[in-house]
């Protein structure tokens, strides 16, 4: 029994090293098509090559939002933990990668625009979304019990989205600083540029998914190590001054 988990956990481990790999070439082939193969654009020059990180990042938050979204919703449906997990985890990585979008967003505008930052509907609104997931992230930290927790958190994780479309489409309904988007309706992109874009874009999700996993695998031994000592507490010191512990088990 003990040999076959010991298998078990090798195989997954050997997987793991492959996925890591996998996604760092990954990142490292997007990194040489961003700096090397895509054109230099016309008007702004070599800055313009910080829009392979910049956006690609910016998405790939929005898509972890999304993932936190949707598992909030699930969470208050079934209170299966195992969506709890979830949305939490993908929260957590969604925070540094709209932290990127935050940061690369002024390295690229002061030589553009000459600031660094200016209260528009877009930047403010990017702003306002890290905050939110932030303090989402904090308010885990407030609450001890776990369903309690987990409710609480679906409920703000279920508002916190609702600023996502707001980002997006900010450049369409407000007057802003940020570029109009080249993507799309009214845009244009040299096709080698939306090429090295979506690679890119390939590479950030597949840095996502990695960290995602690695977050929801904790966060479930996080939940298993909450439930053992709230029945530790729960059942009080033994007979010899000890707590006497019981295994619940995974939920979900």
């Amino acid at each position: 029994m003990a040999s076959a988990a010991h298998a078990m956990e090798t195989k997954k481990t050997g997987t793991q090293g492959l996925a890591t790999l996998g996604v760092a070439l990954l990142l490292a082939v997007a990194g040489y098509g961003a700096l090397f193969v895509a054109p230099t654009e016309a008007t702004m020059g070599l800055i313009q090559r910080i829009f392979y990180f910049h956006v690609p990042f910016g998405w790939s938050a929005f898509v972890a939002f999304f993932i936190s979204f949707l598992s909030s919703i699930g969470y208050l449906r079934s209170r299966a933990p195992k969506w709890d997990w979830l949305a939490v985890s993908s929260a957590e990585v969604g925070v540094p990668f709209v932290t990127v979008l935050l940061v690369t967003g002024p390295i690229w505008a002061h030589p553009v625009w000459g600031i660094w930052w200016t209260w528009d509907a877009r930047l403010t609104s990017t702003f306002v979304l890290w905050v939110l997931y932030v303090c989402y992230l904090l308010l885990r930290t407030l609450i001890d019990e776990p369903e309690r927790r987990a409710v609480v958190s679906a409920v703000f994780g279920i508002f916190a989205a609702f600023d996502v479309p707001l980002v997006y489409f900010s450049i369409w309904f407000f007057r802003t600083q940020h570029p109009q988007p080249v993507i799309g309706a009214g845009g244009s992109l040299d096709p080698r540029m939306r090429d090295v874009l979506l690679l890119c874009w390939a590479a950030t999700l597949g840095l996502l998914a990695l960290l995602l996993r690695q977050r929801y695998r904790l966060e479930a031994l996080r939940y298993e190590v909450e439930c053992l000592r709230l029945e530790s507490d729960r059942r009080g010191p033994g007979p010899q001054g000890f707590a006497t512990v019981s295994n619940p088990g995974r939920s979900g």
